[in-house]
């Protein structure tokens, strides 16, 4: 597991391969299909975020697509949608969106596709 710190901010795309706690900024996308990725609560993700798993604590705007669970946590601030096969909502978070659960090929399609334009861009 690797941790994305308090201090660093990031303008652009990150990719992982292995499980990922967020603490710092991130505005764009986060890849990480076959991962598990933490937002903390000290941290704020702007962009879509697409994963394996996805546990928020802090605050996240964007889209949300797992291909296993969304976890919303207790003092958590999401807006945006969330496209998976199973989402918690836990008492205390704050969502402002919709879920998608019935999406999630078709939002991975969409994912991939997208990804593969910004390679050869």
């Amino acid at each position: 597991m690797s941790i994305f710190g308090k201090s660093l901010v990031l303008k652009g795309e990150l990719r992982s391969g292995e499980d990922l706690v967020i603490e710092g900024h991130i505005d764009g996308p986060l890849l990480a299909e076959e991962a598990a990725i933490t937002v903390a609560s000290s941290a704020r993700v702007t962009g879509d975020v697409i994963a394996r798993d996805i546990t928020v604590f802090g605050r996240s705007a964007g889209r949300l697509v797992a291909t296993d669970v969304v976890d919303l946590r207790p003092e958590s601030d999401v807006t945006g949608s969330v496209v998976t096969p199973r989402f918690i909502l836990h008492e205390g978070a704050s969502f402002n969106g919709r879920s998608e659960p019935g999406q999630l090929e078709a939002a991975l399609r969409v994912a991939r596709f997208q990804q593969k334009k910004r390679d050869t861009a």
